[in-house]
């Protein structure tokens, strides 16, 4: 690991991330590898003798770095699907780059992207030859013919420029994730329903069978343990992926009482991704078919994700970006407290918890000592108003493994 530089920050009121009250007089240590040092009260903090880089926070909030479980930094918006095969694939490089830039500038260190993103992103962002949150991908998304994942033409042409994973049978999906793990997948992304965005079905359909999601989970179980994301919309389907052993439900709007329950038993994740209902619907930017959906289920999404917030479900946070827009993933905090949750708790949904779905809470999620430095600082105090870190241009310092991303303020 690369050296870098001591930071100390000073004079901030810490939020560390653990649900623990606020430190209002705090200081942060990092180390020459880019973990904390120390957290807490400045009265307590240690006399390292390294010489530090001053950091002052002064009436300013520090947490720990954000999660975002779910991402596509592989398109702009929806409609690019329909375009990236005619598409130039260096300029898209380049604008997939300034979209993990964007997001990483918006506090999100680490981000786990659900369809789109080749792994060799993860590699770039992990060497420092592009600057981004620490990468999880899904590569492709595996689905059934017609279903979400598909965007063929009736000409026979796919317009998801390689998005889908397509398999059939229980043989197909167990080759499909053989062949994601091959090509550098750190988690499997699976359609147990349809979709707001994809043109053949919708989202009270069913995707894969359950007997096909056991074997999903088993294939990846039987290779390292991957986790296993269930995009998965409509009840039917949701409790289909739950029963089949799903790591995290992605989305969540038809989470019924039956299925809140089961969820609370299995210990399954959800991932609400409220921004796609709260910021992602612009009929002016979206197909139709797409616009009339997202419409119909809003109302139902708010209901039963307000519902799985009040039962004490394990939310992670996400906000398909892609589908809504990048670089204001933050926002999905403000919505989670719109629905019932404290501020406390919606930013453990993006700390704390997140990395315990992504299997990272040994290093990332809280501001303990030993655990990489990856640090945000924010105007104002976010537990009075969580809207704050929604703004980008609230979001002063952005610190990634003790290195200083982003920054606003006098170092």
């Amino acid at each position: 690991m690369t050296p870098t530089t001591p930071l100390k920050i000073t004079g901030a009121r810490l939020i560390d991330g653990t649900g623990a009250e606020p430190v209002s007089d705090a200081v942060v240590l990092t180390d020459e590898q880019g973990d904390i040092a120390y957290a807490g009260p400045a009265a307590d903090a240690p006399d390292t003798g390294l010489a530090y880089t001053v950091v002052d926070a002064a009436g300013r909030t520090v947490l720990p770095g954000f999660i975002d479980c779910h991402v596509h930094f592989g398109f702009e918006n929806p409609r690019e699907l329909g375009t990236r095969i005619s598409a130039d694939p260096t300029v898209e490089t380049f604008r997939t780059a300034e979209r993990l830039r964007r997001t990483l500038y918006a506090g999100v260190t680490t981000a786990r992207d659900l369809g789109g993103l080749p792994s060799g992103y993860r590699k770039a962002v992990a060497e420092g030859l592009i600057e981004g949150p620490r990468v999880h991908t899904a590569v492709r998304i595996i689905g059934h013919t017609g279903g979400h994942a598909d965007f063929t033409t009736p000409s026979g042409i796919d317009l998801s420029g390689g998005v889908g994973e397509i398999a059939d049978t229980t043989d197909e999906v167990r080759k499909a994730v053989r062949r994601l793990l091959r090509d550098g997948a750190d988690v499997i992304k699976l359609c147990a329903t349809g979709g707001m965005g994809s043109p053949h079905d919708q989202p009270e359909d069913e995707g894969l069978t359950e007997e096909e999601i056991r074997a999903v989970v088993d294939e990846a179980r039987r290779h390292g343990g991957r986790p296993v994301a269930a995009h998965a919309q409509g009840t039917a389907g949701i409790l289909n992926a739950i029963r089949g052993g799903v790591t995290s439900i992605e989305h969540g709007y038809g989470l019924d009482s039956r299925a809140r329950e089961l969820a609370r038993e299995r210990g399954t994740f959800v991932v609400p991704t409220l921004s796609t209902v709260f910021d992602g619907i612009d009929k002016a930017t979206m197909a139709p078919y797409h616009y009339e959906k997202k419409v119909r289920w809003s109302g139902i999404t708010k209901e039963n994700i307000s519902a799985a917030i009040a039962d004490g479900l394990r939310i992670a946070m996400g906000t398909d970006s892609g589908v809504c827009p990048h670089g204001r993933n933050l926002r999905e905090l403000a919505h989670l407290v719109s629905l019932g949750m404290s501020p406390m708790d919606a930013i453990g949904a993006g700390t704390r918890v997140a990395a315990q779905l992504l299997g990272l809470d040994d290093r990332v999620g809280t501001l303990r000592a030993g655990k990489a430095a990856d640090i945000v600082i924010c105007d104002g105090d976010p537990l009075a108003d969580i809207s704050l870190l929604g703004d980008p241009a609230q979001v002063r310092c952005v610190i990634q493994q003790g290195v200083v991303r982003k920054n606003s303020l006098a170092l």
